[in-house]
């Protein structure tokens, strides 16, 4: 019987249900989008490294020493070339070979280098059929002035056999090469393939003499067994690994950035879902509150509690089956649109039977655990309740609320101040926070209730004075149940908040900035490489300090080293040029680390007990130590860092010197800059920037973050719209005798409207200013916590703040347009006569 009672509301109500499900859709959506697409991406890059260095049985590299890559951006310390001669002495070595591998950017006929910030851009050297790759056009590179293009690299450019090329590496000045050949290196993902004989790839990407590693095969032997025995003849500084651990290696790394790209998505997600489960559980609530007398009556003919709980839950069930399937199927268009948004491939999307469960589950459990508590309070209806002519459901005092959500708020205030200035370490710190912030919401949450009565009182105060008796009535209405009220208004407070927290950040980001730009960049003028992995050209640096009016061009080099078994950051350069231009304050000692020598800021310094005098022995790249002797102790310099080290040490460690960046002085000229891209006019991956540059360049990329992240979160806020929809067209049913003797009494169909929008902006409003100021706190917590990593400026953007707040309503406005033109087309006797 309670399975007919269960199949018919959900047919009876269907319209209810649907909004309900709409909610559910967009949260699974959203989870079942993020999986597909990440799941398509790993399968990508699985094809795409399972096919690298198929034949390789045994690769012969440098032992790394930091975490971080070579000078290059894409090889760690150069392996002899010499070496390649005596493994092939070794038992079961075959056809050992050295790869080059660098930084190589190819100019198309528009002048414009291909690929850019986004894929590597990639150089190597012709290895013939043991490559990856396979000639299908010309012939091989054979020359200093000869390349060789994969196919979609020389389609971009415009370029075909025979054909003029622009070539630009990280050393040197960019070179007009002939492309002799086409090759087909399979679906890179963007990347760009540029091939040169293995002399020129040498002497143009690393150093004559060296390889980035020695790959070779196995004749007869197994991998592990082949990789001991060309292990034992390696020098110092050497390993050999299998060919699984190189093409392990390359899986593992791009498979750290998917988990973490998934992981990032999923937490917008379980956002979506989060506030979507405040929508279920009001509508549940509601629903239930206007069947009371209709549960009441199962009770007195016989149905037991449990049953009663088994048939609302059981409409959740179904609302959760459909919801899902729904959802799933828009999160497969969703992961087609990302897919063909960022261009990695034409391969299907993949689908695993782990994405179905979790899509369903995640659908099913959500709604189920939201319509738990509404199905337990119908299943308390007294049966004598089916003879009143109106049953209203028993509702629990505020005070549990008011203790339950301050507890809640003050133990997630701790577990915030805990996460951001408990030294807990990267990942301990960031549950801590996200578990803090949680709690915040649900001890909101709890408590608005309590906090909307006042609130609503002065919101909806311009309302009953513009509006009269339309206004008054909406503002009785939103007071009339503050728990639904603020369900409502809560969903959209979550969105908001996380999005006013994101705006503070920004602002705060932007403020702190033009800052540190102000008080701590002394430069004219920085030259930078618009490439990930380019570089500046030292040849760049002597170009423009011949520029008139430039007094000096100076390389800024970064390194990373190894301190007592931790890795560490340092700059290099001439000391002199970066320390005007950094603005470097030195509180002890001398500015200038000569020749072996390296300079401390006073946290580092302090830190370590070091001062003027004493040593720091650092570990390079190249796997030599040096024990640098501390010349001079610096105030904290975010330009500079923690550590300078002098620049004879840096290029001693480092194959194939390239700057980050150049700092050009010009003695306050403002003229030079045309100058100076004059100088750099034939290389277009070079920027020049003065202050204002710099300053719109990292507003720029502030924005974009953002923008982004405040797309991700809107779904929230779609989802909270709907919410409000959902509560007024389900208030409107509720009250809909109420209606029928407003209207009997003179009411006009326009003073009824009027009446809903203003609830409905009311309640929106009250929603958006709860969550901005939460936002805010948030916010101004994040920069407190972050002032010493930078973040050293407070920004509260009250324009936009605003402009959300204005959006608020408008929601509130729209909201109400459905359950408005609903209520006005009620017929007046029949609304009466409802029960």
């Amino acid at each position: 019987m309670m399975t007919r009672v269960t199949l018919r509301n959900l047919a009876a109500h269907k319209i209810r249900l649907l909004l309900t499900g709409i909610s559910v859709i967009l949260g699974v959506a959203f989870v079942a989008g993020t999986l597909i697409f990440t799941d398509t991406m790993t399968k990508q890059f699985d094809d795409l490294f399972g096919g690298i260095a198929k034949g390789v049985a045994v690769d012969v590299r440098a032992k790394p020493v930091t975490t971080q890559p070579g000078d290059d951006g894409m090889s760690g310390e150069p392996v002899p070339a010499a070496l390649v001669e005596q493994l092939k002495k070794i038992d079961g070595v075959k056809d050992p070979v050295g790869n080059v591998l660098g930084y190589t950017a190819v100019v198309g006929r528009d002048g414009k280098a291909i690929g850019g910030q986004g894929p590597p851009q990639m150089g190597m050297n012709w290895i013939g059929d043991l490559g990856d790759y396979t000639l299908v056009q010309g012939r091989a590179p054979s020359g200093e002035r000869e390349v060789a293009l994969d196919r979609e690299t020389a389609k971009k450019a415009g370029y075909g056999v025979g054909d003029t090329a622009k070539i630009i590496v990280s050393s040197g000045a960019p070179r007009q090469m002939t492309v002799t050949g086409v090759l087909d290196v399979g679906e890179m993902m963007g990347s760009t393939i540029a091939v040169f004989d293995t002399a020129t790839a040498q002497r143009l990407l690393l150093k004559p003499g060296f390889f980035s590693d020695i790959q070779m095969g196995s004749q007869g032997v197994d991998e592990k067994t082949l990789r001991d025995r060309v292990a034992a003849q390696l020098p110092n500084g050497l390993e050999a690994v299998t060919g699984e651990q190189v093409r392990e290696d390359a899986k593992s790394d791009v498979a750290s950035i998917m988990d973490f790209f998934r992981i990032f998505l999923l937490v917008f997600a379980l956002i979506s879902i989060f506030v979507g489960a405040f929508i279920i559980y009001n509508t549940f609530s509601m629903l239930v509150a206007q069947r009371s007398r209709e549960l009441a009556l199962l009770r007195a003919i016989g149905a037991a509690r449990p049953q009663v709980t088994r048939a609302v839950l059981g409409e959740a069930v179904a609302v959760g089956i459909v919801g899902s399937t729904f959802g799933f199927a828009l999160g497969a268009g969703l992961a087609a649109v990302l897919q063909s948004t960022v261009g990695t491939g034409t391969g299907g999307l993949v689908f695993t039977v782990q994405t179905v469960l979790v899509s369903y589950a995640v659908g099913i459990l959500v709604t189920v655990a939201s319509a738990y508590f509404p199905a337990r309070r119908a299943a308390k209806t007294p049966p004598v309740a089916a003879m009143r002519d109106d049953v209203a459901l028993p509702q629990r005092s505020m005070r549990i609320r008011l203790a339950l959500g301050t507890l809640l708020a003050l133990l997630g205030a701790a577990s915030i101040t805990l996460g951001l200035v408990g030294d807990l370490g990267g990942t301990a710190a960031g549950t801590t926070v996200g578990l803090g912030a949680l709690l915040v919401f649900l001890g909101v949450t709890m408590l608005a209730p309590v906090i909307s009565i006042p609130v609503v009182r002065v919101l909806g105060w311009p309302a009953a004075r513009l509006l009269r008796t339309p206004g008054r009535l909406a503002r009785q209405n939103a007071l009339r149940n503050p728990r639904r009220t603020a369900a409502t208004a809560s969903a959209l407070m979550i969105g908001l908040a996380l999005i006013t927290t994101v705006n503070v950040i920004g602002a705060s980001m932007r403020a702190s900035v033009d800052q540190q730009i102000d008080e701590q960049f002394g430069a004219d003028f920085m030259v930078t490489s618009t490439a990930m992995t380019g570089g500046v050209p030292l040849d760049a640096a002597e170009k423009i300090s011949k520029v008139p009016g430039v007094t000096s061009a100076a390389p800024y080099y970064a390194g990373n080293g190894v301190i007592d078994g931790k890795q560490a950051a340092y700059v290099a350069g001439d000391a002199a040029a970066l320390g005007k231009a950094a603005k470097l304050e030195m509180r002890s000692g001398d500015a200038d680390p000569g020749t072996n020598g390296i300079l401390l800021d006073q946290d580092t310094a302090k830190a370590r007990g070091v001062g003027v005098g004493g040593t720091v022995p650092m570990k390079f790249a190249d796997g030599r130590t040096e024990n640098l002797r501390v010349t001079g102790v610096y105030a904290k310099n975010d330009m500079i860092g923690p550590r300078f080290v002098a620049e004879d040490v840096h290029l001693a460690h480092t194959a194939r010197p390239r700057a980050m960046l150049l700092m050009v002085d010009a003695g306050g000229s403002t003229t030079a800059k045309a100058g100076i891209e004059a100088a750099v006019a034939d290389n277009p991956t070079l920027e020049v920037q003065d202050q204002a540059a710099m300053k719109d360049q990292a507003r720029e990329q502030i924005d974009m973050f953002v923008t982004g992240l405040t797309m991700l979160l809107i779904m929230s806020v779609i989802i909270a719209a709907v919410g409000v929809v959902n509560t007024l067209a389900l208030s409107v049913i509720e009250r809909t005798r109420e209606i029928g003797l407003l209207r009997a009494i003179g009411m006009g169909r326009r003073q009824l409207r009027r009446m809903i929008r203003a609830e409905s902006i009311v309640i929106a409003v009250f929603g958006a200013l709860l969550g901005m100021s939460i936002g805010v706190l948030f916010g101004t917590a994040l920069q407190q916590a972050l002032s010493d990593q930078g973040l050293a400026v407070l920004s509260i953007p009250f324009g936009t703040l605003i402009v959300y707040l204005v959006i608020a309503a408008i929601i509130g406005v729209l909201a109400a347009l459905w359950p408005a033109w609903r209520a006005g087309r009620m017929d007046v006797l029949k609304a009466i006569a409802t029960e």
